[in-house]
């Protein structure tokens, strides 16, 4: 399918009814042994958002990933989509473009939005974030903030749709927390959890796109 009509077919899928809970349930880490995370929270999840940004190259329908810098935190070292915390009055829109423009040097003018995907509540960071779809016209690559992003892993949706693309391994939360992780491999690197589980739903809805006749 040219990319240019998937694009297309895409925007007009994001506006119907989405997998939700039916593409994340089954990419959800599960914890081995009796040493388990303690996810409670007293306050109320704060908002934030991430893009996954479709760009072309070689042909290819890819999208970029950064990883963490490595800091005291929660989401040290970790691979995920570029996005953030909220400001007060943004939309999810104006926070995944105004964060993929600080994390990977995105323009936010070179950004055709399609949609959105399904709410995510992030248990361990408690946020609730909003991925927003969007596809990518500028022609610059990215460039990491050298404070926030390692490096900048790029994905491949031809073998993010693949029938054998989700694999299972034991791996260790946090350093501690032994759990069997459902993930994807991609740039070489392990991606799970919360980032997993979103591009889980992209995923279900664009191989529902290449089976329509």
């Amino acid at each position: 399918m040219q990319v240019d009509v998937l694009i297309s077919k895409l925007s007009d899928r994001l506006k119907k009814s989405l997998p939700g809970s039916v593409a994340h349930e089954p990419m959800r880490a599960t914890s081995i042994g009796e040493l388990r995370p303690d996810f409670t929270h007293k306050l109320p999840p704060k908002p934030g958002a991430v893009l996954i940004l479709l760009y072309k190259e070689n042909g290819d329908l890819r999208f970029p990933l950064t990883q963490r810098a490595e800091y005291v935190g929660t989401h040290s070292g970790q691979i995920s989509l570029p996005g953030g915390k909220a400001e007060k009055g943004e939309t999810a829109v104006q926070t995944a473009l105004r964060e993929a423009n600080e994390e990977i040097g995105v323009d936010p003018l070179d950004v055709e939005v399609l949609g959105t995907l399904s709410d995510f509540f992030v248990m361990p960071s408690n946020f609730t974030v909003t991925p927003v779809v969007g596809f990518y016209r500028g022609q610059s690559r990215f460039k990491p903030d050298p404070l926030e992003v390692a490096k900048i892993l790029n994905g491949s949706i031809k073998e993010l749709i693949k029938n054998d693309a989700i694999q299972v391994k034991e791996i260790l939360a946090a350093g501690m927390f032994k759990m069997n992780a459902p993930h994807f491999m991609i740039d070489g690197q392990v991606v799970w959890g919360a980032t997993a589980m979103m591009l889980n739903e992209l995923r279900l809805i664009l191989r529902e796109i290449h089976q329509e006749k």
